[in-house]
């Protein structure tokens, strides 16, 4: 910064109180601890502001030698180049709500190795499209790597039923507008990646994930093919919003752009539905997270978030069972956040699995009880195309001809490839959420998140399981932290909200916060007062999470492990290393997130997981 400019803008903060400056200094709370820590004379920035900033406000950013990038409506945001010795500056507008560093954001696939496991089976959707649901002109908004139109994709599909079923199911071609950037059910396409031109899909995660959600299995559908590759919702249409680059990589206010675009696209696409497949560290509160606050505005106008809930689950730093480590921003209360299962080799789900990198909650600082619910994410086959990168360089993920085609060679397959991840559970959801939208068209997000978890499947799950890599042995309790609300059963919700006309009772279907009381050593989960979940029968706390996970409450509190519970106070690696007095969050925030996430952080999309 300018030493001529200083005496200017000290000035300028002492003169111009009326119109939303502080001639006081800012305080350390508004600016995020990585922001204060980085020191550079370009440093890309968010600025929250309570109300839009003014004229005033972006002319002192200009003082200060900085540059605004991009307007954020959506959050009343700016994104900002600016020097590091500024944010104080900044930050003492009383107009300011929260400053962060313009974060990377990555795709959350992880590596495999050859597939064999199944997606749409485990939850039920075969039976949902036999009713005629296939999230026929329903939008879902896919933010991630972009998507490369393939024959899976197309408007024109091959039938989903056989002789004699019913023709309700012959997926028809969809009217194609005279517009450029429509192809097949790709109805709209942008790309938000600095520097780029197109929406492809350079990096191959969101053309998989695509698939996972509306892929119509053309390509699987032959005579010779006696396994075809739906998504979920194999008619759904999709809008194509790229925020990642070839690498897998963007930033959080590419994504914020992205969910604000789908946000004013929602009437003319009819979109329902955002898919979330990446994330990153949380290094604030949900209330102050830039990518928080966007998908919350989604959700506030009508829009099912669907969001991976990461796979950190194999990190150990905090205590020895992976707790703590929900990626942003799947810690929102608001949105639905996915966890991923191994299906192991079977459609039924009797032998299912959690996969031991789906990450676990609660979430870091406010502790959100998350996930919200699991679905198939491990080795599950979706699309490739011609050049895929992510196949292209990694050659031991394929998925072989003679896995779905009658005398099918041991060849891979030039159309489908598997991949791992919560990435890959949050497609088959977004699909599957899809299709209950279509049975029952009037749901809000807070009715579609509430018939999701209440109708989740509870029933077979084991009491705990492991998986040994590298020498490691990583354990997984069957608790509210590692699954949620049960796995994801779309028939019994589509079922469910077709019975009750869509009708559950008014409030949120927030995520509840665990808290922990020092004097007795329960674990509550305490829901907002605006919460349905406080109501009684179907809709109360133990019917979400299961009868076994709690114990006797007052004053609308649900304690979540006592004597009776599936994991609680005799297991000293998860819950005393949670709560205990090597608490998850006894240490302060900056030291707590170092020792979460390390020195290099968990944005990275390739990390080698479940085989």
């Amino acid at each position: 910064m300018s030493h001529f400019r200083l005496p200017i803008v000290l000035s300028l903060f002492v003169t111009a109180s009326a119109s939303g400056f502080a001639a006081t200094g800012a305080t350390s709370s508004k600016i995020s601890p990585d922001a204060a820590a980085a020191t550079s004379s370009n440093l890309p920035v968010i600025i929250q502001y309570k109300q839009t900033p003014s004229s005033l406000e972006t002319f002192l950013i200009s003082l200060l030698g900085g540059v605004v990038k991009t307007t954020l409506g959506a959050i009343n945001a700016l994104v900002v180049t600016v020097p590091s010795s500024g944010l104080n500056q900044l930050a003492a507008d009383s107009n300011v709500t929260y400053i962060s560093l313009d974060r990377a954001v990555g795709a959350r696939q992880a590596v495999s190795v050859t597939a064999a496991e199944y997606t749409s089976e485990p939850i039920n959707a075969p039976a949902v499209w036999q009713q005629g649901f296939i999230g026929t002109n329903i939008g879902v908004a896919v933010v991630d790597s972009g998507i490369t139109p393939v024959p899976d994709l197309d408007g024109n599909s091959l039938s989903l039923v056989g002789p004699g079923q019913n023709p309700v199911l012959q997926l028809l071609a969809l009217p194609q507008e005279a517009a450029p950037w429509m192809n097949g059910r790709i109805v709209y396409s942008q790309n938000f990646v600095p520097g780029k031109s197109d929406a492809l899909d350079h990096y191959g995660h969101g053309t998989h994930v695509a698939g996972l959600i509306a892929g119509n299995g053309n390509l699987s559908s032959e005579p010779i093919d006696y396994r075809t590759f739906h998504g979920s919702a194999p008619n759904a249409n999709l809008i194509n919003l790229r925020v990642l680059d070839e690498n897998g990589a963007g930033t959080d206010s590419a994504v914020i752009a992205a969910i604000q675009r789908a946000i004013s696209l929602k009437n003319t696409f009819n979109i329902r539905v955002i898919n979330l497949s990446l994330g990153r560290p949380i290094y604030e509160s949900y209330k102050l997270d830039p990518l928080c606050q966007a998908v919350e505005q989604a959700w506030k106008a009508g829009i099912v978030v669907v969001v991976a809930a990461g796979n950190d689950g194999r990190d150990l730093n905090l205590n020895p069972e992976g707790y703590g480590t929900i990626d942003s921003p799947g810690n929102d209360p608001y949105v639905l956040t996915v966890g991923a299962m191994r299906t192991m080799e079977t459609p039924k789900i009797n032998d299912d699995l959690i996969a031991s990198y789906s990450s676990k909650g609660p979430s870091f600082i406010d502790d959100v009880v998350k996930p919200d619910i699991v679905a198939p994410g491990n080795l599950v086959t979706s699309l490739q195309f011609d050049g895929d990168p992510l196949a292209v360089e990694n050659p031991s993920f394929f998925t072989l001809y003679s896995y779905y085609q009658t005398h099918g060679s041991q060849n891979p397959s030039q159309d489908y490839f598997p991949l791992s991840g919560t990435s890959m559970a949050t497609g088959v959801t977004s699909g599957a959420i899809a299709d209950l939208l279509q049975a029952v068209p009037n749901l809000t997000p807070d009715a579609v998140k509430a018939l999701v978890m209440v109708n989740g499947n509870r029933s077979y799950f084991p009491q705990t399981s492991s998986v040994t890599a590298d020498g490691v042995v990583y354990n997984a309790n069957y608790d509210v932290f590692t699954i949620g609300a049960g796995y994801l059963d779309i028939l019994k919700a589509v079922n469910g909200a077709l019975l009750n006309g869509g009708s559950v009772p008014a409030g949120t279907a927030m995520s509840p916060i665990a808290t922990y009381n020092t004097s007795n050593g329960d674990v509550t989960a305490v829901t907002d007062e605006t919460a349905l979940w406080g109501k009684t029968g179907p809709w109360s706390a133990s019917s979400v999470y299961g009868s076994n996970a709690f114990i006797s409450s007052e004053s609308g509190e649900s304690a979540l492990w006592g004597s009776t519970a599936l994991w609680g106070k005799s297991d000293p690696d998860g819950y005393t290393a949670l709560w205990g007095k090597t608490a998850l969050w006894g240490k302060g925030t900056p030291e707590a997130e170092t020792a979460l996430w390390g020195k290099s952080g968990t944005s990275s999309a390739s990390t080698s997981f479940e085989y």
